[in-house]
């Protein structure tokens, strides 16, 4: 989708929607992350994605950034290292989910490994990180497969973890120790997160499919086979 799309009323409406989700998401704790303080998983990880969907990977990527960078100032965040760099996951997440088969989708969680098994830690806990072959593997599938709504969910989660968990490992000292047994947690953590992507997506897909039909045009690119209590023609 081209970026001036964004600029029209229908993409200004979409943003703002979703800038009001975000701002909500990002108010409320889900889990904390381990090695810094003050830094917390929120419900922003069960929608964040989505927008690459709607919007096309550009644009999604280019909303993401505006909906997280203004929550981040309306809630007088800190904008720290940390903070901006933390700000980076979800827009790999959200590009991996707007697109198909690219290049991008295979070679951030192949640069996350090899940065991963880089560092003396991560070394030593080599396999945390085929975690993020997940991602890859996902974009391997025969389309019937890998286009399903829960593993587009699961491949964009992991891409942010795989980000994020990279990034992690030469910000915050951890302990090979601390890693493993994040494992369990991560597998939790990330089934939860693919699960609510999903869930998100078909209740906004369903929401903006509503609204196209009221407009009696094109809204954004709505998925047809996401849409709740679709009237049969």
């Amino acid at each position: 989708m081209k970026i001036n799309k964004l600029i029209t009323a229908k993409g200004v409406i979409f943003l703002l929607i979703f800038s009001i989700l975000v701002f909500i998401g990002d108010r409320i704790n889900f889990s904390r992350l381990v090695g810094a303080e003050n830094q917390f998983f929120t419900l922003f990880q069960f929608f964040g994605p989505v927008a690459g969907a709607f919007l096309g990977p550009v644009v999604g990527v280019m909303s993401v950034l505006i909906a997280e960078v203004a929550s981040k100032i309306v809630n007088h965040a800190t904008f720290d290292l940390v903070t901006i760099l933390r700000l980076t996951p979800m827009l790999f997440a959200a590009w991996y989910f707007g697109t198909k088969k690219d290049k991008l989708s295979f070679l951030v969680p192949i640069a996350a490994i090899v940065l991963f098994v880089a560092h003396p830690v991560g070394r030593q806990v080599w396999y945390f990180s085929l975690f993020w072959v997940m991602p890859i593997i996902i974009k391997l599938l025969p389309k019937k497969y890998g286009d399903r709504i829960f593993l587009r969910s699961l491949g964009a989660t992991f891409t942010a973890h795989a980000v994020g968990g990279a990034m992690w490992n030469y910000l915050v000292p951890m302990t090979p120790q601390a890693w493993v047994a994040l494992i369990p947690v991560v597998i939790y953590e990330r089934l939860l997160f693919a699960s609510g992507i999903s869930a998100s997506f078909v209740l906004l897909n369903t929401l903006l499919d509503k609204l196209d039909s009221k407009t009696k045009s094109e809204y954004v690119n709505v998925d047809k086979r996401y849409v709740l209590f679709r009237q049969s023609a």
